[in-house]
């Protein structure tokens, strides 16, 4: 398919093809400080035939972490760790931004330095438990942001944006999906609050646009992307009314210029709040799309119908450093190891063979 193979504007950024390799975390920061290490250069370095690479989930700030082993991107050791990553990156051609992730109360006391606890709209556990170093722990009870302290959490995830750029970035993507902080505003399950941050669905986005607004004022709209995954149950998320949540959404952040979104599909209802996405946003859709089964080169179909502009690969990207090429030739594909997929060391993570040439 020539139109997934070629060259594609984003927001002034010219990209060598429509194939994206999406955020996964790999538990692998294991530099000064939560920072990343040589094989984490390594290892995005072998994905850089990617169109757009966005990076496994980076803290904004320390409570912002949510497991073990995640890097972060809110002090100097870091900035630098990052600054060999897209070094490395750019190197060999490619294009990098930096997923900003902020886990609100999917994480854990022990995660943090002082002991403090992790925040959220309101203060309601997510079920389910936290794998740690100490093993497992059920998810605390987050504390419940007050308002006076939300504006403090946005202007973090813009000092995060500005260190990005200044570790050689070439732009961020804001989780906005998989249950963390800024979906936990967007879902009534998680934001009970009464305030101006939640109740109504235009209260609820609020903190998603504000966050986008002053990351795109941080560093300009075309360096800013957000993701989301509407009806994504994943870390007890329940989504009833995201038909309304997400145009309205779309509707606040389109006259931010943002370089695109990008909609993960997580669920069956999923479909029809991307043709909304599409149909409201002028901008690049990137799509992570829900497929019969495994994602890989026939998911490129969905460029030529024209939902998507870009299509996101995860798990297939991990296993599969050159996997521009192998779409090219739809396959062979190696098989993902998900015993390596989080913490360890190379085994599973910069070890998976490429394509022989003849």
């Amino acid at each position: 398919m020539t139109t997934a193979f070629s060259p594609v504007d984003l927001a002034g950024l010219t990209l060598t093809n429509r194939v994206a390799m999406a955020p996964m975390t790999r538990s692998r920061a294991f530099g000064p400080q939560l920072s990343p290490t040589e094989d984490t250069a390594t290892y995005y370095a072998q994905r850089a035939g990617a169109g757009l690479i966005i990076t496994e989930g980076i803290q904004p700030s320390v409570t912002g972490q949510g497991y073990p082993d995640t890097p972060g991107l809110h002090n100097d050791e870091q900035i630098a760790g990052w600054r060999q990553v897209t070094d490395a990156v750019h190197e060999r051609g490619g294009k990098i931004f930096a997923q900003l992730m902020h886990s609100g109360r999917i994480g854990h006391p022990v995660l943090f330095p002082d002991g403090r606890a992790s925040v959220a709209p309101s203060p309601v556990a997510a079920a389910g438990q936290l794998f740690t170093h100490d093993g497992p722990k059920d998810f605390p009870v987050p504390r419940e942001l007050r308002a006076d302290e939300i504006p403090a959490v946005i202007e973090e995830y813009a000092d995060a944006a500005r260190n990005a750029v200044a570790a050689g970035f070439d732009g961020v993507e804001l989780h906005g999906a998989n249950g963390y902080l800024i979906q936990q505003f967007l879902a009534s399950n998680t934001n009970r609050r009464d305030d101006a941050w939640g109740g109504t669905v235009a209260n609820r986005i609020r903190f998603a646009h504000e966050v986008s607004r002053a990351v795109a004022e941080a560093i300009g709209g075309a360096r800013t992307g957000l993701r989301l995954s509407p009806f994504n149950p994943y870390n007890d998320i329940a989504e009833t009314d995201a038909h309304e949540v997400y145009p309205a959404l779309v509707d606040a952040v389109e006259p931010l210029g943002l370089a695109y979104l990008h909609v993960s599909e997580n669920s069956d209802e999923a479909r029809p709040v991307t043709h909304a996405i599409r149909e409201r946003f002028s901008g690049t859709l990137i799509l992570n799309p829900r497929t019969e089964g495994p994602t890989d080169h026939r998911a490129l179909e969905l460029i030529d119908e024209g939902l998507a502009d870009i299509i996101a690969f995860g798990a297939l990207y991990l296993a599969n450093p050159d996997l521009p090429r192998r779409l090219r030739t739809e396959g062979p594909y190696n098989t993902p190891d998900p015993a390596s997929f989080f913490g360890g060391d190379a085994k599973g993570y910069i070890d998976y063979p490429v394509l022989q040439t003849v």
